[in-house]
């Protein structure tokens, strides 16, 4: 499967609605996301392995969470579990700034290096603990949380702007919800979503 075949799929399966989004994958390049030994899948509709007990989330995954997080021009983003980079290089086709955490130093010098080829250069990665955030450059429209918390962390929502969302799996390590919360005052009105299986947060 090829980038078109792989958008097409998504639009069917009605993970794909919003025109810029798609124009995001479109400009994003999976392949440079994922191992060398794996490029022949980087259009599957999977996860993928990248080490490290690491994986790139499936495209569909990424599509739905995007979608949630209603990305904007002007917006400010937290992501934090930066994997690869891919979510990252995603969003930053669709908004001002992202920040990304990555907690495995090998893969946040990945990440940084496959932003680079992808030319993606409002992407900033920081190797650290992400369930903290990223207070310097706090707060953030919206936050991305691509790793499974058995709670969105306190510190998250106290680095969101009122009225941001944030995009989250939330459960233990057999099973997640994916859950939206929208911050109105110091707390958060979540809508749960539907099931999913992420790797969980480590510290």
């Amino acid at each position: 499967m090829r980038n078109e075949e792989l958008i097409k799929h998504l639009k069917e399966e009605g993970y794909l609605e919003t025109g810029i989004i798609e124009r995001a994958f479109r400009e994003v390049p999976r392949e440079y996301f994922v191992r060398k030994g794996d490029r022949r899948y980087a259009y599957s509709d999977e996860p993928l392995p990248i080490g490290y007990n690491q994986t790139i989330s499936a495209p569909h995954m990424v599509a739905v969470m995007t979608e949630l997080l209603e990305p904007k021009k002007t917006d400010i983003v937290l992501e934090v579990g930066g994997g690869s980079g891919y979510q990252a290089a995603i969003l930053s086709k669709l908004v001002k700034k992202v920040y990304t955490i990555e907690l495995q130093k090998e893969l946040a010098e990945y990440a940084r290096s496959n932003l680079r080829k992808t030319r993606c250069k409002n992407c900033e990665v920081i190797h650290g603990d992400g369930s903290g955030g990223h207070e310097k450059a706090a707060p953030y429209d919206k936050i991305i949380i691509t790793c499974a918390v058995p709670e969105i962390p306190r510190e998250l929502v106290q680095q969101l702007k009122e009225g941001g969302i944030i995009v989250a799996p939330v459960g233990n390590q057999n099973l997640q919800i994916l859950v939206v919360g929208k911050k109105k005052g110091s707390r958060l009105e979540k809508r749960e979503y539907f099931g999913c299986i992420f790797v969980p947060m480590r510290h």
